[in-house]
């Protein structure tokens, strides 16, 4: 066997948590990885050692293989456990470290390097009988003959996927000629940012298919075991948001038949410790081998939680040499288990990655549930990495139980400061169609994120909330008043002056007016009174009684802004100055960074004609491009960002002259 007495976690956040947890309950030693932006979140706290990367950018900290190793050897680590994205499907790291004499908690370099281009890995799968989808592989620069001789093969639709990585990135789909080079072009940027290799191939695109991925074991001594299947269907550029654990779609038939099919293809390859065969299945039953993932996936939770089963103390043992356990070989199936990504996002605005101070982070965990998290109150969500908060998980005897306690699980977090998918979603799983298991990755096409979004309340809810965002903005007053602490500021015993409130959300306004008496604070909302409130304790809600009703409601302060969160929804209300600045404004033309970023690409100059909904710059955040397209036909009259530009949400980035006669 050999010694695994301190590991090196190189990656963050939430797995790196994840792997610290399990390496502590087995008596091993921890360090990790981080970079300035990572400085202070929970996982550099929780681990023996904590590395310093100076830098924040992937490249330069969590995907520098020198950096790492030296790390290593300065914290005295005799084994690295990548996670997942970053480097852990790397071979060049994975054979850095066998050279380095350090454990690598994955497989060996060899079946790394089969696996990481998915080009060699569906050949080798075509080769051992496992279905494959019809693909071609294409030039560094494809010439638009080439790319029209591989769509007549193929046939459209066509998917352009990047050779190596995974998570959705370097992949754009084509459902037209023209828009096939367009698609190679931009999957070759996102692959070589996100993975440093710009190589891609064209794959037939079967639309609307489930995605169902088994999860394999492989061991030192030949043994390979599976552990069922999860659906990953539900997903959002080509990435997962909801996980689950076994297929509602998958009877006993399917399942033997696409788990042999995995346990085959890992044989293949002599695949050895954790990893994951992923398919794609069509509406028959059809599946075809997509990818080995040669790590741990983000969704192994739902895994371990109908298997009863820890796969990252599973990975750590066959490291040490160790056969599969009995326990893997004889596992069965119990219940069923649902994971949900919570994303810093807007699904409203094309799922726009959001950055920020988390002034609130909690999510309640359950009777079987479970949440993996990255972050805390307090810590600052960065553009530089993966836009995921955390993984929030709930196991239940019955689909119908899991998707229900989720559910409620997350419309009672409280993440304040980002802009989050929560909402999508909890109505997600809420969703008839989702309960009926009719799951797969067209969903979002069927049900768009801007009409699925907020949990927004109606209009007598917003009032509520309103109304208590103001009990508890005059409640602060207390810790700054002159008055003894008995009696709250401007009161009366016969009732007194109101004082006034105005509060704005999106295209909304709320003039509020609160007035102490002896009962509480009796406020009115746009002149007319919308109940009595109890002004909150230290970590106490507003307790407002409206028409007969007493509600509980959560308000935070956070600079000049209330979150709002109660039975009836969530708000975020911004104060409104009472006498505001007159002169903020913007040149007529300037186009916005609608978040912020680096510019990856600018495609204009001064003086260009642009056409409606051209695209005329390229801002990347959270290792995904984002275009920004013209309002209207015009000239580009500046340019005031260059390549490479960080840039923050609402920088002006350039200016396009409308045409006389086209109008703005």
């Amino acid at each position: 066997m050999r010694r695994l007495d301190v590991l090196l976690v190189a990656n963050r956040g939430e797995i790196a948590r994840r792997v610290i947890r399990t390496a502590r309950a087995m008596g091993i030693g921890t360090v990790v990885v981080f970079s300035d932006a990572d400085r202070d979140l929970p996982f550099v706290r929780e681990a023996d050692q904590a590395v310093h990367l100076p830098g924040h950018a992937a490249a330069e900290t969590y995907l520098d293989i020198e950096r790492i190793l030296d790390a290593a050897r300065r914290a005295g680590a005799d084994a690295v456990h990548p996670g997942y994205g970053f480097l852990s499907e790397n071979a060049d790291f994975v054979a850095a470290c066998e050279d380095a004499g350090l454990t690598f908690v994955g497989p060996p370099s060899n079946v790394v390097r089969q696996m990481a281009s998915k080009i060699s890995a569906k050949q080798i799968m075509a080769t051992a009988g496992v279905p494959v989808l019809e693909g071609a592989v294409v030039s560094d620069r494809p010439s638009a003959a080439e790319l029209a001789e591989a769509a007549g093969r193929i046939g459209l639709p066509i998917l352009v996927k990047a050779a190596l990585g995974g998570g959705g990135r370097g992949m754009r789909a084509a459902t037209a000629p023209d828009e096939l080079g367009p698609a190679v072009e931009a999957a070759q940027r996102e692959a070589a940012a996100a993975f440093g290799d710009a190589t891609v191939f064209l794959e037939r695109l079967v639309t609307t298919p489930r995605h169902i991925e088994v999860q394999v074991l492989g061991d030192e001594h030949g043994n390979v075991a599976h552990l069922f299947e999860r659906e990953c269907s539900i997903q959002r550029r080509h990435q997962k948001v909801i996980e689950e654990a076994p297929s509602p779609f998958a009877d006993d038939g399917l399942r033997d038949e696409i788990c042999t099919s995995a346990v085959v293809a890992a044989k293949a390859i002599g695949y050895v410790n954790a990893g994951t065969v992923e398919f794609v299945v069509d509406e028959t039953g059809r599946f075809a081998f997509l990818e080995v993932n040669t790590r741990l996936q983000v969704e192994h939770p739902v895994t371990e939680l109908v298997t009863g089963l820890d796969l990252v103390e599973l990975q750590l043992r066959i490291a040490r040499g160790e056969p599969i356990p009995a326990s893997v070989v004889n596992a069965t199936l119990d219940g069923h288990a649902i994971e949900a990504r919570l994303y810093a996002e807007d699904p409203a605005a094309g799922f726009l990655p959001s950055s920020g101070v988390l002034h609130r982070f909690h999510v309640p965990v359950g009777l079987g549930g479970r949440v993996d998290a990255g972050y805390e109150d307090g810590s600052v969500v960065t553009t530089y990495y993966d836009a995921m908060l955390a993984k929030v998980m709930a196991w239940a005897p019955t689909r119908a139980g899991a998707a229900a306690a989720l559910a409620d699980t997350l419309a009672r977090a409280e993440v304040h400061g980002v802009v989050t998918n929560r909402d999508l979603l909890v109505a997600t799983l809420r969703d008839p169609e989702f309960l009926a298991g009719r799951t797969d990755t067209g969903f979002f096409d069927r049900h768009p994120p801007q009409t699925t979004g907020r949990r927004r309340p109606d209009e007598a809810g917003r009032r509520v909330h309103a109304a208590a965002a103001g009990v508890a903005l005059l409640a602060s007053g207390l810790a700054s008043s002159p008055l003894p602490s008995g009696l709250p500021p401007r009161w009366r015993n016969v009732g007194g002056q109101a004082v006034p409130f105005t509060f704005e959300e999106g295209d909304e306004r709320w003039d509020v007016e609160c007035e102490w008496w002896r009962d509480g604070v009796h406020v009115l909302v746009d002149g007319t009174e919308v109940g009595v409130g109890r002004p909150p304790r230290a970590g106490d809600a507003v307790m407002l009684e409206a028409a007969g009703v007493q509600r509980r409601v959560e308000v935070q302060r956070a600079g000049e802004t209330s979150y709002v969160e109660s039975a009836l929804g969530s708000s975020v209300l911004h104060d409104v100055a009472r006498f505001p600045d007159p002169s903020a404004g913007a040149v007529q033309g300037s186009l916005l960074s609608p978040l912020p970023g680096t510019v990856s690409r600018v495609a204009v100059a001064v003086g260009d004609r642009v056409e409606v909904g051209q695209v005329l710059m390229m801002i990347e955040a959270m290792k995904m491009e984002h275009p920004v397209r013209s309002p209207h036909a015009g000239s580009v009259t500046a340019v005031d960002v260059s390549l490479g530009q960080q840039v923050d949400s609402g920088t002006t980035l350039l200016v396009v002259s409308a045409d006389t006669e086209a109008g703005e």
